[in-house]
């Protein structure tokens, strides 16, 4: 049977709690929230923190909120949450999109939306999200607090931006009229990681784009971004045949690699087409045409 290694526990009482006890027990600590990610590495010994400090109990993380024209979505917010929040529908319906295909119940009950994003995982749906909406990371630490855009927020595959001493607290998106936004998936089975995915938020004004983001995972692309594919579609027509040049572009830039789910080319391939979905269906809802 597969053990963790010993380790000390601490269960923090608030964020400045937890701050402090990463500041007592060092680099070798680490936060416990849904733990889906964390529990598996540690019974595998790739993982080995001498102390865990849990920050469950902190209800300060757990809040959906709309505040001066953001959605603040607080990092311990349960992905089973953030599926069935309307504010969060209504305003991004890509975040229900994305949701429904995280994973199983079991997960979607248990995991965070922050846990998701520190993780950092290269085949995560929420960072592509997050990417396409240009949301913002709210990070605390001894020094107070920071914000950073998602699109700078990881540095490589499982590595971010938040320090030894620091914890993400909350991610915001701008909320803007005239928008439509959606994800689409392609898994080898229900609940599995990405063979790709694409995810896209557009603004209209009358028939153009007014603005764009675009998200793309497991296809590698640098930070979960298309940025040469939004800057082809921004002020253009919002036309089926600009949405697949987008998707083409998008495609072009990616670096896929071969791996029990697909070989390259195909990885291409779905990067392109799943670019063009996406933004074929959020431009559908921008128009109102689609709920």
């Amino acid at each position: 049977m597969q053990v963790p290694a010993q380790f000390e526990y601490e269960r923090a009482t608030s964020v400045a709690h937890a701050v402090a006890l990463l500041q007592r027990y060092g680099p070798e600590s680490r936060l416990l929230a849904g733990g889906h990610s964390l529990i598996p590495m540690m019974k595998l010994r790739l993982a080995n923190p001498e102390t865990l400090i849990d920050i469950n109990g902190l209800d300060e993380l757990r809040t959906i909120s709309l505040e001066g024209g953001e959605l603040r979505l607080g990092a311990l917010v349960r992905h089973a949450e953030l599926m069935a929040s309307a504010v969060a529908g209504e305003h991004f319906p890509m975040f229900r999109d994305a949701e429904r295909v995280i994973a199983d119940p079991v997960v979607r009950n248990r995991g965070t939306v922050g846990g998701s994003l520190c993780q950092a995982d290269p085949n995560e749906d929420l960072s592509a999200v997050f990417t396409a909406l240009r949301a913002v990371a709210v990070i605390e630490g001894v020094d107070g607090r920071r914000t950073v855009p998602v699109r700078e927020f990881h540095v490589g595959p499982y590595q971010t931006v938040v320090g030894d001493t620091e914890i993400l607290v909350e991610i915001r998106v701008s909320v803007r009229p005239g928008g439509g936004s959606a994800y689409t998936k392609v898994e080898r089975r229900a609940g599995d990681w990405a063979v790709a995915a694409a995810g896209a938020a557009l603004w209209l004004e009358g028939e153009r784009v007014a603005d764009v983001g675009l998200g793309l995972t497991a296809v590698g692309a640098d930070h979960f971004g298309a940025p040469q594919a939004e800057e082809f579609l921004r002020g253009a027509p919002a036309t089926e045949e600009n949405f697949a040049e987008a998707g083409r572009i998008a495609a072009e830039h990616c670096r896929p690699v071969a791996d029990q789910r697909g070989p390259e080319d195909y990885k291409r391939h779905l990067a392109g087409e799943l670019t063009a979905r996406s933004l074929r269906r959020a431009a559908a809802r921008a128009r109102g045409r689609e709920a």
